[in-house]
């Protein structure tokens, strides 16, 4: 199911890998998955909804046990001598974890009862400024003042992936300090000419920064990770092709982007970085991007830094009717779009972390700037181009149309972004490289309760929504799949519904 969410030709799903049921008279019973409780000092603790751990106390006999198991008709799927006759035990089909516990609590029989808890993998960069918590954006614990979790949550995405090492992705700014100790690794060279770009302002391929700001977007989307220097980029390894098309004063010309855009498309660029624009329709531009387009490329670009509707005053090349740009707003350390940052219902596509930016600088190989004062769009496109870089390389079989369509279905949705962008959302690298969410009907049409299978990748939060018409839609459930990447649901209220869709989507 395809929404139109901007102007005629930039057709993207507003839930990238969602499908839709649609049923008549539907409706559930068991489930599996994992779900969440609180425990003291831990907000995100998860277990598996479908059983637990017990052990038996000493001197009980297993006869007892047994007999318990089978009173609740359940029997033993793995039990472990060495660990004191610890036993994992499934729960009755309806039967909720706390349930369960309480019931061989109060048997007497056993020494504790316990959710199976999940774990996940503990992937974190070694580098000062993320450790620090200077990179909010990546990685917002309330430091600074900001509202926990609001960032792009690129812990729980480096657990799937790190490196792009395989994407080129072009830069199209005023350069790239080559040498610099956080970018060198993650510069692309050209084999056939030489160099690691092309200067159009020089007609060479050595695009040196002589500004800063090219650096700076740089180290955002891809300065080298975990490295025990300085930063870490969106992705901690990809090729970053510098097209210096802005001089030392930032006044860039269409000529010389269209240039770097040539370049970009014939040297194997996959997406390009466009931290740039200005409120002049250019046709030879649009055309261009189009080209980058039949190319396959995905087209990043700023919105914008002047507190605008780009929907009235149509800002470029943000606003160009073109399916493969992915249009950039910038928000605060509290999820709310910065007032500076340009805005638009049809315009910007979704938003980013952009204000109190770090990151690596031109000045020398180990210089790095940032501060209240570094903010913008500009800083903001790179996280969602280092996200397309990752998502393309998790995800090599999909076209550019299906990696965007993940990139703005992933967005984590919020009630002050409604309006001021396509999505309503900021950028979830998480969600990004996820695998889609599929329903899967279990029970066939017409079936009273209607069951169906939820499938994403492991330990992911979904929600289930439903509408009878498939434009109002209300949560009716939410769970996170077990390590298969399962959970089932069944809609026990739908029985008087003369016909519900359901649709998968992910829970911030």
């Amino acid at each position: 199911m395809t929404f139109n969410n901007r102007q005629s030709t930039r057709n993207f799903p507003s839930l990238v890998g969602t499908v839709f049921c649609s049923v008549w008279l539907m409706t559930v019973g068991g489930w599996c998955g994992s779900v969440r409780a609180n425990a003291p000092g831990d907000v995100r603790t998860e277990y598996h909804p479908g059983r637990i751990l017990i052990q038996a106390r000493p001197g009980v006999r297993g006869e007892s046990l047994a007999s318990l198991h089978g009173t609740r008709k359940v029997k033993v799927l793995i039990s472990i001598r060495g660990q004191g006759a610890l036993q994992l035990v499934p729960l009755e089909p309806g039967e909720s974890v706390p349930v369960a516990i309480k019931r061989y609590e109060e048997s007497g029989w056993v020494v504790f009862a316990e959710p199976d808890y999940a774990r996940h993998l503990a992937l974190t960069p070694n580098d000062p400024k993320y450790t620090e918590g200077t990179l909010w954006g990546l990685n917002n614990y309330g430091q600074g003042g900001g509202t926990p979790d609001a960032d792009i949550d690129a812990p729980e995405a480096w657990d799937i992936r790190t490196s792009a090492s395989n994407i080129v992705v072009a830069v199209l700014d005023t350069g790239i300090r080559r040498t610099h100790e956080d970018l060198a690794a993650n510069v692309w060279t050209n084999s056939t000419l030489g160099g690691f770009g092309w200067n159009a302002l020089a007609g060479t391929t050595s695009p040196a920064d002589d500004e800063g700001h090219g650096s700076l977007v740089s180290g955002v989307l891809g300065a080298v990770g975990n490295n025990g220097k300085g930063v870490t980029g969106v992705a901690w390894s990809v090729q970053i092709m510098a097209g210096k098309c802005f001089n030392s004063q930032r006044l860039g010309y269409d000529s010389d982007i269209i240039v770097c855009i040539d370049f970009a498309r014939t040297n194997g660029a996959k997406v390009i970085n466009a931290s740039l624009g200005a409120y002049a329709y250019s046709q030879s531009l649009s055309n261009a991007i189009f080209e980058a387009r039949q190319a396959g490329i995905i087209f990043v670009a700023s919105s914008g830094n002047d507190g605008n509707d780009i929907d009235a005053n149509p800002y470029y090349p943000a606003g160009f009717d073109i399916d493969n740009i992915v249009s950039v707003g910038f928000t605060t350390r509290d999820d709310t779009a910065d007032p500076r940052s340009n805005y638009g219902a049809r315009n910007v596509d979704l938003m980013a972390p952009g204000t109190s930016m770090y990151s690596t600088f031109f000045a020398a190989d180990n210089s790095y700037l940032g501060g209240s004062f570094l903010y913008g769009s500009s800083l903001a496109a790179p996280y969602v181009t280092g996200a397309f870089a990752l998502a393309l390389a998790k995800f090599p079989g999909e076209t550019h149309q299906q990696i965007i369509q993940r990139v703005l279905g992933g967005v984590d949705r919020f009630p002050s972004l409604s309006g001021k962008c396509v999505t309503g959302g900021r950028l979830n690298l998480r969600n990004a490289l996820s695998a889609p969410i599929l329903l899967s009907p279990l029970a066939a049409t017409g079936v009273h309760p209607f069951h169906f299978r939820v499938s994403s990748s492991p330990n992911r939060s979904c929600i289930v929504e439903s509408s009878p018409d498939l434009a109002t839609w209300t949560p009716v459930f939410t769970n996170t799949t077990a390590g298969d990447g399962t959970f089932d649901y069944a809609d026990t209220d739908s029985g008087g519904a003369l016909r519900r869709f359901y649709r998968g989507v992910s829970a911030q």
